[in-house]
């Protein structure tokens, strides 16, 4: 019987725990300020150097995988 209540009990308590957690927002006071907005150029070239890559680095033969144990 009383390990019975207990697990009731801690399921309650969690169930409890996940509602208060869900339900309470936090305070608009906290948050942090949004980033101004980034200029169509600006992003365009973060873009580029991004996902430019090297180009003098040759790539198409790729490397075989191995385990690092």
């Amino acid at each position: 019987r009383i390990l019975i209540a207990l697990a009731v009990a801690g399921i309650v308590a969690f169930g409890a725990g996940m509602l208060i957690l869900v339900a309470v927002q936090p305070d608009a006071t906290t948050e942090t300020p949004a980033a101004a907005p980034v200029s169509g150029a600006a992003q365009q070239e973060h873009r580029e150097r991004f996902f430019g890559g090297d180009p003098d680095r040759d790539v198409r033969g790729g490397q075989e995988m191995k385990p690092r144990w």
